[in-house]
C-alpha cells in the first residue's frame, strides 16, 4: 500500500486505478489464488483524514474475491531465515495480554451499481507471472512488505496532515486471520487476467486488504504463523501493529534514538534481545551519522568470551540489517568486514540499494562505503576505549585479540591494515611483565634515528626473555615486542610495516646485521675464548659432522649464555611454511628448505668441550654436537617434534655419568 493508495481515496483517476492494478495483479500472482478459497487474511491500516478532500470515501476500487468494498495495498517478498525472537520486557510488553481487544476490520462496505471490467496487457501478465515465480525465496515476507507499505502510506498521510495545518490522529494497521471462512465468490477468471472493479459506499477511511490463500498457503491464515513473521520483520514499525485486535509491535527501536535518551538499562535489554543472550554487552556503540550516508546503527560487544564456534570464519555476521527499521536481512554480510563478526546489533540506512525483492544488497560502491564507514567508526570507538580504560580494554583483547588479528591478515589495503594494528597490543622487553603496550606507544618510545620496531614471538616471557635471540639483541640496547600469540608472528608478517617504521623480528635482525658486517663486542674475554684457529678448526669439523643440514657455521659474539643459536634469513615466513605443510620432512629436507646458519659461542663451555673433544672422543662430540644443533632447532622454532632425540639424549647422560 504506497502513498498513491491512500491519495488515490479522494479520486478515481485513471493514473491511480492502472498503478493500484498493476500492484493488486502482482498480489494475485504473488500468492497464487485460486478461484475459490476458504482460508484468508485481512489488513487494515487506518488514518483518520483531515486534509482536503481525503473525507470523499464514496468510491473506491472493488477487490476481486469478495462482493464486499476493498482497498488493496501491494505485496512482494523477501528471503530470511526464520528466527523466534525473544522480547525484551517493557511495561507495555507486559500489560499486552491485558489489555481490551481492538480491531477496526468490519465488512461494512457495499457495492453500488455494476462492476467495470479490466484486462493486463498481455506483456504485463508474463511480467508479473515471473516476478511471482521467480523472484521470491519466502513466501512470508509478502506480510512484511504489505506492512512496510502500509507504514509508508501512513508516514505520508501524517506528512501530508501536518503541512495542510490539520490535526493529526491515531495512525494504526491492522491484521485479522479467518480460517474457516469465505464471504464471497472469487470474480477473477483463471489465469485471463480480467478483474472487475466497483463503486461501494460503507468504506470507511482507509486501505483494507483481503487474502484468499491456496491449500499450499494456508499456514498464513493462522494468527502464530502472522504473529510469528510480524515479530520477525516488523517488530520496530513506528505505527502500532494489532493482530486479531492484539498489539504486537511494543519494542523501540533505539538506534533510531538519540543515544543521550537511552538508559543502559534498555541497552542492556535491547542487546539480549538481538543478541539472543544472557549476558550484558561489554561496549555499546551508538552511531548516528548523516552525511556521507544516513546512517542509524548500534554495536554491542559481548561481555561473554568468544568460543572456538564463534572465532571460525564460518560463523556469519551477527548484525541486522534494516531499512527504515524494516527488518532485510537477520545476519547481513556485507555491510561489516568479515573480522567484525564478533559484534552484535542493529544498521538501519535508507541508502542501502536492495534488489527488486529486498532480499539481497546490490554490491556497489555505496555498499563498500557503507562498509568502510562503519569499520572506521568501530576502530576509532576501540581505540578511544583503551584510552580510557586500558585495563578493561587488555580483558578485551584477551578474548577478541583473534578477530583483530585476524582483520589484518585478510585485508588488502595497507592503510586499514594499520589502523587495525593501532587495537594490537603486545608486552614489551622495555616494560613489567603482564604490562601491554601499543605499537603506537613503542614509536613514541623509539630512540631518533631508529627506524625498525622490533618483536620475537616466544610460548611466554620466560622463555622470550631467556632465547638467544633476544640475548643478541641486548647488545643494541633496543626495546623488543614480545609475541606470545600463536598468529602474532603470521600477524606481523603480513602488516610489514607501521607509521612508515618496518617490523623486524629480532632473528632477522641478526642475519641483517651480519650483511651489514656490523662489529659487536665479545661478552667475555679472549682468554676465556678459542683462539681464531682453534674455531676455524672446530667449524670445519661440525661442518662435515652436520653434513646437509647446515649451509654456512660461523662464530658469533653477540651471545653471553647459550652455546649455539640458528639463524634464517626469513625465520618466521620459514616457521610459517613448515607448520603449514602437511608432510613430515627429514632434517636434511628442511635444511634444503630454510638454508640455516648455525652461529656458535666460543666463550661457552659447550663450545669449548666440543674443541676438546672431536679428537679424545669423536663419537661422543658427534653426540653432543647433535644435540647443540637440534637445542638451537626447537629454541629457533624450527623443530616442533623434540621425540628423536630421546634415546641421543639417553646416551649423554649415560656417558656423563660413567665416572661417577
Amino acid at each position: 500500500m504506497g502513498a498513491k493508495t491512500l491519495e488515490g481515496a479522494s479520486h478515481t483517476s485513471q493514473e491511480n486505478i492502472t498503478t493500484q492494478i498493476s500492484i493488486l495483479g502482482l498480489l494475485k500472482y504473488s500468492l497464487n489464488v485460486s478461484q475459490r478459497a476458504h482460508v484468508r487474511l485481512l489488513s487494515s491500516s487506518r488514518g483518520v483524514a483531515t486534509f482536503t478532500g481525503a473525507a470523499d470515501t464514496n468510491v473506491r476500487q472493488q477487490l476481486p474475491h469478495s462482493t464486499s468494498a476493498r482497498l488493496w495495498s501491494s505485496s512482494c517478498a523477501a528471503a530470511g531465515v526464520s528466527v523466534a525472537h525473544r522480547r525484551y520486557s517493557t511495561q507495555q510488553a507486559e500489560s499486552a495480554e491485558e489489555d481490551t481487544l481492538h480491531t477496526i476490520i468490519s465488512d461494512t462496505e457495499n457495492v453500488q451499481g455494476s462492476y467495470s471490467k479490466h484486462e493486463f496487457q498481455a506483456e504485463t501478465k508474463k511480467l508479473l507471472d515471473i516476478v511471482a515465480r521467480s523472484l521470491y525465496s519466502e513466501k512470508e515476507v509478502f506480510i512484511r512488505e504489505l506492512i512496510s507499505n502500509s507504514s509508508d502510506a501512513l508516514e505520508k498521510l501524517r506528512h501530508k496532515m501536518i503541512t495542510a495545518g490539520g490535526e493529526t490522529a491515531p495512525m494504526e494497521i491492522h491484521l485479522q486471520t479467518d480460517a474457516a471462512t469465505d464471504n464471497g465468490i472469487s470474480i477473477w477468471l483463471k489465469d485471463s487476467g480480467v478483474f472487475e472493479i466497483a463503486e461501494a459506499s460503507g468504506v470507511r477511511q482507509g486501505t483494507k486488504i483481503v487474502l484468499h490463500f491456496k491449500d499450499d498457503c494456508k499456514e498464513f491464515s493462522s494468527e502464530d504463523r502472522v504473529k510469528e513473521v510480524v515479530t520477525k520483520y516488523s517488530n520496530f514499525v513506528s505505527f502500532p501493529i494489532f493482530l486479531n485486535g492484539r498489539r504486537l509491535n511494543t519494542l523501540q527501536a533505539l538506534w533510531m534514538m538519540e543515544p543521550k535518551d537511552i538508559s543502559e538499562r534498555q541497552h542492556e535489554e535491547f542487546y539480549r534481545y538481538v543478541a539472543q543472550a544472557h549476558d550484558k554487552p561489554r561496549y555499546t556503540l551508538h552511531y548516528r551519522a548523516d552525511a556521507p550516508l544516513n546512517i542509524r546503527s548500534i554495536f554491542y560487544v559481548p561481555e561473554m568470551k568468544p568460543s572456538m564456534f564463534d572465532a571460525s570464519r564460518e560463523m556469519g555476521s551477527s548484525v541486522a540489517l534494516y531499512s527504515r527499521k524494516v527488518l532485510i536481512q537477520t545476519k547481513a554480510t556485507d555491510i561489516l568486514p568479515k573480522w567484525l563478526r564478533f559484534l552484535r546489533g542493529v544498521v538501519d540506512s535508507e541508502d542501502i540499494p536492495l534488489n527488486l525483492s529486498r532480499e539481497l544488497l546490490q554490491e556497489s560502491a555505496l555498499i563498500r562505503k557503507l562498509r568502510d564507514v562503519l569499520q572506521q567508526r568501530v576502530i576509532r570507538f576501540l581505540l578511544d576505549q583503551s584510552k580510557k580504560d586500558p585495563e578493561k580494554y587488555a580483558r578485551f583483547f584477551d578474548d577478541y585479540g583473534l578477530f583483530m588479528r585476524e582483520g589484518i591478515v585478510t585485508t588488502a589495503e595497507q592503510s586499514v591494515k594499520e589502523d587495525i594494528a593501532k587495537l594490537l597490543r603486545f608486552e614489551s622487553s622495555a616494560l613489567p611483565a603482564g604490562q601491554q603496550t601499543s605499537l603506537m606507544e613503542y614509536a613514541s618510545r623509539m630512540k631518533a634515528g631508529t627506524r625498525n620496531i622490533y618483536y620475537l614471538c616466544a610460548p611466554n616471557r620466560h622463555l622470550a626473555e631467556h632465547s638467544p635471540y633476544f640475548e643478541a639483541m641486548k647488545q643494541k640496547d633496543m626495546e623488543v615486542l614480545f609475541c606470545f600469540e600463536q598468529f602474532d608472528e603470521l600477524t606481523l608478517l603480513h602488516l610489514r610495516e607501521f607509521d612508515r617504521k618496518k617490523l623486524i623480528s629480532a632473528e632477522t635482525d641478526i642475519v641483517v646485521d651480519h650483511y651489514k658486517e656490523e662489529k659487536f663486542q665479545d661478552s667475555k674475554p679472549a682468554s676465556e675464548r678459542l683462539t681464531d684457529q682453534q674455531a676455524e678448526d672446530l667449524m670445519a669439523w661440525m661442518r662435515n659432522a652436520l653434513v646437509q643440514r647446515v649451509t654456512n657455521i660461523k662464530v658469533t659474539p653477540r651471545l653471553d649464555t647459550h652455546p649455539a643459536m640458528i639463524t634464517v634469513l626469513e625465520m618466521g615466513a620459514a616457521r610459517h611454511f613448515l607448520r603449514t605443510q602437511q608432510l613430515a620432512r627429514s632434517s636434511e629436507e628442511r635444511a634444503q628448505i630454510l638454508q640455516p646458519t648455525l652461529e656458535i659461542n666460543t666463550g661457552h663451555d659447550l663450545i669449548k668441550k666440543l674443541h676438546a673433544l672431536k679428537d679424545s672422543n669423536p663419537e661422543l662430540a658427534q653426540l653432543l654436537l647433535e644435540q647443540i644443533y637440534d637445542n638451537a632447532m626447537i629454541t629457533a622454532g624450527l623443530n616442533e617434534d623434540p621425540r628423536p632425540m630421546i634415546s641421543r639424549l639417553n646416551q649423554l647422560l649415560t656417558q656423563a655419568l660413567e665416572k661417577h
